[in-house]
């Protein structure tokens, strides 16, 4: 039997820990600070960068790759930027090792040492625009709309696997635009394909909105978000979408001769979603009993267990179950046939719950004779005994039906969690239970950091669906023109 995971009531941190190793996705490094991604793991992060990847295509953009060094010249160019991510850089100073003379082992070579030092990528912008000085030189040549999926180093000293490592994948869109209206049209337009995926493919809802000047990305002029709650009542920034105005088109001196034959700085965008999206997607789903995976993520979507006492009845039930496997990856099913010995049937119902496998199938002797099957839905928990017949345009209602109610489940959490609040008292008692809450913000950075310190909570962002509604910040009292969400984050 698969080993027991802690509740999420008992101690929700412990839970996720214990998950994420029980579910074989990921495992710390010998690297501190950096995470194994196993091949279970990587095979969710898969899909989720095909359904990304075919979203950028649809929109226009293409891949490509830049370095993984950035000259530490580069983050001096734009002061903002380098003044955000400075303190998270690993930096590279020397080229080469040599063995030390006592025999101990390698050390570093003094006289190795780097002209300039070499920063490993923390976020690409600089490098990217650098790059972008010799490919534009006229509008022709824009829109310039690029993607990178790639590994990125954020030196932290607090870590968690998927949620805040060292090292973490990701991807990375760099667009250039001959203009301001166009270039925030495209901040808009790809927060609406991070929130679409988030919604349609994760199956978790999202509340979209403005970053405040306090957490906006370095060196943007607006950032847009998407943030969903998770099992414990906090947020999760599940997606970021940057409007760079013409900072590091200036940064790098990008010009273009647009139609009126004047020159010009381009102005810019930059999005990206990391890895992180896998700690959302098992912390706002999974249960006790293991991950709950939405079927469009799903690595195994179906899996199927023959239950034999021997081979002349495995063999029978083979001859019946083989065809079904091969309709239904015909019919764009993944499917596992698992008809190994090694493991009673009980044990492989309790791993393929744990794995989140959405449609568990189970056939017996009897049923054969029957002509029926059992099958169980790993969302709801509930199993029935179906007719064989029609089985594979079942299952595909059923995939539809699961991947619907996981969606509407966490979208009624959401709202049940989430609060209006119009006094401090008030927003301190709640912000112990969790959720969002809805409160009006005075626009100051001021208070912003005193709420923070006071309560540890952050505005998430500044909702674009607020209604214009006048009121009274909840902390100094001064007029508001609407809510914002506040909340305990990841």
């Amino acid at each position: 039997m698969a080993k027991a995971i802690p509740s999420r009531s008992e101690n929700y941190s412990e839970w996720y820990n214990e998950l994420i190793k029980k579910a074989d996705l990921a495992e710390n490094s010998a690297v501190r600070g950096c995470m194994v991604i196993k091949p279970y793991g990587f095979s969710i992060w898969e899909k989720m960068q095909r359904a990304l990847d075919d979203m950028f295509k649809e929109t226009g953009h293409q891949n490509a790759y830049f370095p993984l060094f950035i000259p530490k010249s580069y983050l001096s160019k734009e002061a903002s930027h380098v003044e955000g991510f400075a303190k998270e850089c690993a930096v590279v100073t020397h080229y080469r090792l040599k063995n030390a003379e006592d025999g101990s082992g390698v050390i570093v070579d003094p006289e190795a040492k780097l002209e300039e030092e070499l920063i490993v990528r923390p976020t690409s912008e600089t490098v990217i625009w650098s790059t972008y000085k010799n490919w534009i030189q006229s509008y022709r040549d824009l829109p310039l709309l690029i993607n990178q999926w790639a590994n990125v180093v954020r030196w932290e000293m607090r870590t968690r696997i998927f949620l805040r490592t060292s090292e973490f994948l990701w991807q990375e869109g760099h667009t250039a635009h001959a203009t301001a209206d166009e270039a925030q049209a495209e901040t808009h337009q790809m927060l609406e394909v991070y929130a679409r995926f988030a919604e349609e493919w994760m199956a978790m809802p999202v509340v979209k909105g403005h970053k405040t000047p306090n957490e906006r990305f370095a060196g943007a002029e607006d950032t847009l978000c998407i943030e969903a709650m998770m099992q414990d009542g906090k947020a999760l920034q599940a997606g970021t979408s940057h409007f760079l105005g013409q900072n590091f088109a200036k940064a790098f001196d990008v010009q273009f001769l647009s139609k009126q034959n004047q020159l010009d700085y381009v102005w810019g965008t930059s999005w990206g979603v990391s890895t992180r999206l896998m700690g959302a997607l098992i912390m706002a789903h999974s249960d006790d009993d293991g991950l709950v995976l939405p079927p469009k993520l799903a690595p195994i979507q179906v899996v199927i267990v023959p239950i034999y006492r021997n081979d002349e009845q495995l063999d029978a039930l083979s001859a019946k179950l083989k065809p079904l496997v091969a309709e239904l990856r015909k019919a764009g099913i993944s499917v596992k046939y698992d008809d190994s010995d090694a493991n009673k049937p009980g044990w492989k119902f309790a791993e393929y719950e744990l794995r989140g496998v959405p449609i568990r199938l189970a056939m017996g002797g009897r049923d054969l004779e029957n002509g029926t099957i059992e099958m169980a839905r790993r969302d709801l928990k509930t199993k029935e005994t179906v007719p064989f017949e029609g089985l594979t345009e079942r299952i595909q209602a059923l995939l539809e039906d699961i991947q619907q109610t996981i969606y509407n489940k966490a979208s009624r959490f959401r709202q049940e969690n989430t609060f209006r609040v119009d006094t401090f008292a008030d927003f301190q008692e709640q912000i112990e239970k969790g959720g969002f809450i809805l409160a009006h913000w005075d626009g100051t950075s001021e208070t912003e950091e005193a709420i923070k310190e006071a309560t540890k909570a952050t505005i998430r962002c500044i909702p674009f669906d607020q209604e214009a509604e006048e009121g009274v910040c909840i902390f100094s009292g001064k007029p508001s023109a609407g809510r914002v969400v506040f909340a305990r984050a990841y």
